[in-house]
């Protein structure tokens, strides 16, 4: 045994005093006397230079024999003499085991302490509950319904962070090689970024600063945290510049203005735009990323995008950028083939507002729910907000919810029982939806090249008159549900369902269901207009065949890409400065639109007007809007001249009676 060993089992460290054997908690007092022997052999001092080299070896070895044989001695007598006090007082064993049994008793103790809590909150909880069941009763039945659709929106709008990056859904399809790849980033000149949930910040953006957004928390009520986004003075005199360069209608004056400020949220969602009008899809979408991590980096710290206790007011212009934003980035998921990835970001923005839903996300929900194969969270979508919802009266849930139970029902995992019943339910759904929404029918058929039968298409039913005869809004909400889903009716097998479910529907008109006759009363009192965020839904989804049913008071008005058809009551926290009124100008017409051609025109660029020429001015906007008018039509006729090109001669030196 080494020195150091033989040092910790005396309790000796190097560098300090020898152990006080009184200070040891030894149980008998022959070993006492065994450690005072053992001390009073090692107080004996030896010179090893009085010694040869193999003598000191020699005593050195026979030291530490001694040792061990002093130790294991010791240990020896300890076990006689417990040995013997154990045979002559067995009392004192019961007591020296008297601290296990107590350690036992108390670890029951708090066993039978947690049990009696546990019984206690029991109890409470089951008053409590008594006591919440008698106010509901004694309420009115909205506080039922209000308090039902809280606890189901929580399970409904759960996000989950993992699922908001679009590389673990690619990663499921394609591969982690596949979509990182072996190429490593490079580690100089790196610019390090805050880590976000939503975006990934990439080497190409412009070193980030803070562009003067903040996030504050306004109020908390009843588990609720509502926020809003705040812009700095600033930010407002950028934002004044960005929407003097929007009217210019030149997007050159919105590329200066971000130059200047690359992280301004209106001018990326504007420039967004027209890169995607450009078929620019690439830097389309950077811009929205960029747009998206600058609002990630002003939350506040108390804000979370999983809780679904989170609410953004949409009549704040500055929430609206917000909302705007994601909802463009779930287009781009959407496109790019990340379904899963899109459905976790429209639960989020349907949780910012779920009573209002401004952005009317319930149009989009089914759609991704069924992409991704999220059969089970559509139906409890369904089964939870129909109560206070009406979801059946929407035609995208009412066909959405019937095609989700036929795919249950060609799951192989179910038995024969469970197959038929599903199957059962997704006829019975199916039928009743093309009672309901009789117009769908046709325009379906087409977009899925399938041509119908000579008896659906001769049946006043599902004739042209069910087209004709549609309201505005119905007419808006099946043009987008068609537009959007005609993709996943174009499988073989949902097909042949269809058809089976359309003849089926033919045969009880022609026993005059009582369903039937129900069905037209609902389409005549409903569906009278339709309301602004289901405008706003359809604008931002851009599907031409429900843009082109939208009413003439939504499509004369001019719509702006950073804020579509803003509402009413908007709670507006700072104003744009007035300008300078114009004046009547002395320039003639023409002069006018040729001065107008020059890049530096600025037409609200006039004399300050006095308070006795009221109606110099209006004369003066007239003739100016007038001007505007004239100068935008030049210039579209001076768009579309195209030169017609001479004839080219690629053979000079043939027979020219070769055509003759």
């Amino acid at each position: 045994m080494s020195t150091r060993a033989l040092r910790r089992l005396k309790g000796k460290q190097r560098g300090q005093e020898a152990v006080v054997v009184e200070e040891l908690t030894w149980p008998d007092n022959p070993v006492e006397l065994a450690e005072s022997g053992e001390e009073q052999l090692d107080a004996a001092p030896v010179d090893p230079a009085s010694r040869p080299n193999g003598s000191h070896r020699k005593s050195k070895k026979n030291n530490d024999r001694k040792d061990i044989c002093a130790i294991l001695d010791m240990i020896s007598d300890a076990e006689k003499v417990s040995a013997d006090e154990d045979s002559e007082q067995p009392d004192e064993n019961k007591q020296s085991d008297k601290p296990l049994d107590i350690g036992k008793k108390k670890k029951r103790k708090k066993k039978t302490k947690v049990k009696s809590q546990n019984t206690q909150e029991t109890k409470a909880s089951d008053d409590n509950i008594d006591l919440l069941l008698e106010n509901i009763e004694q309420s009115n039945g909205l506080t039922l319904q209000n308090d039902c659709s809280g606890c189901d929106r929580r399970s409904v709008l759960h996000v989950e962070h993992r699922n908001l990056n679009p590389e673990t859904e690619l990663k499921k399809y394609f591969g982690t090689r596949a979509v990182l790849g072996d190429q490593r980033p490079r580690q100089r000149n790196r610019q390090y970024h805050r880590t976000t949930w939503m975006t990934t910040p990439k080497e190409s953006w412009p070193r980030f600063s803070r562009p003067g957004i903040s996030m504050t928390l306004l109020e908390s009520k009843d588990g609720i945290q509502y926020f809003t986004f705040e812009h700095s003075r600033d930010y407002q005199q950028v934002q004044f510049k960005f929407l003097d360069a929007v009217e210019s209608l030149d997007p050159n004056n919105i590329v200066a203005l971000m130059q200047l400020n690359p992280y301004h949220i209106d001018s990326l969602l504007q420039l967004s735009d027209v890169c995607r009008v450009q078929e620019d899809q690439e830097m389309a979408r950077d811009l929205i990323e960029r747009a998206l991590y600058s609002f990630e980096c002003a939350f506040h710290p108390v804000f979370s995008l999983t809780s679904g206790t989170c609410r953004l007011d949409y009549l704040r212009p500055e929430n609206r950028a917000f909302y705007l934003t994601v909802f463009k980035h779930m287009m781009f998921l959407e496109k790019r083939g990340c379904p899963r990835t899109a459905l976790e970001y429209c639960k989020l923005i349907l949780s910012l507002d779920p009573d209002s839903d401004p952005l009317c996300m319930l149009l989009l929900m089914d759609f991704l729910m069924l992409r991704s194969r999220q059969y089970d969270s559509l139906l409890q979508l369904y089964e939870d907000w129909e109560e206070h919802r009406n979801l059946s009266q929407l035609p995208n849930f009412a066909f959405s919810t019937a095609l989700c139970h036929f795919h249950l029902s060609q799951q192989e995992e179910l038995s024969p029982e469970e197959t038929d019943q599903a199957k059962d339910k997704a006829d019975r759904m199916l039928q009743d939806a093309l009672i309901m929404f009789p117009g769908v029918l046709m325009p379906l058929l087409d977009l899925c090249s399938v041509q119908p039968d000579a008896t659906v298409t001769s049946h006043a039913f599902f004739g042209p008159s069910s087209q004709i005869g549609q309201l505005p809004a119905l007419a808006e909400l099946t043009a987008l549900y068609i537009g959007r889903m005609h993709s996943l009716w174009r499988e073989a097998a949902v097909m042949l369902w269809l058809e089976e479910s359309v003849k089926e529907v033919l045969c009880r008109i022609d026993a005059n269901d009582p369903l039937v006759e129900e069905c037209r009363n609902k389409r005549k009192q409903r569906y009278q207009s339709a309301p602004l965020n289901i405008h706003r839904h359809v604008l931002l989804s851009e599907i031409k065949e429900a843009t082109s049913s939208l009413p003439l008071e939504v499509t004369t008005q001019p719509v702006m890409g950073f804020d579509p058809l803003p509402p009413v009551e908007s709670v507006i926290s700072y104003t744009r400065p007035a300008r300078q009124p114009v004046g009547a100008s002395n320039e003639s017409t023409l002069s006018l639109f040729f001065r107008s051609l020059l890049p530096n025109f600025n037409l609200q660029g006039g004399p300050r007007l006095d308070e006795g020429d009221l109606e110099v001015a209006r004369a003066g906007q007239e003739l100016n809007q007038e001007v505007n008018r004239l100068m935008v039509a030049m210039r579209d006729m001076l768009a579309n001249i195209r030169f017609q090109e001479p004839p080219r001669e690629d053979h000079p030196f043939r027979d020219e009676e070769e055509w003759d």
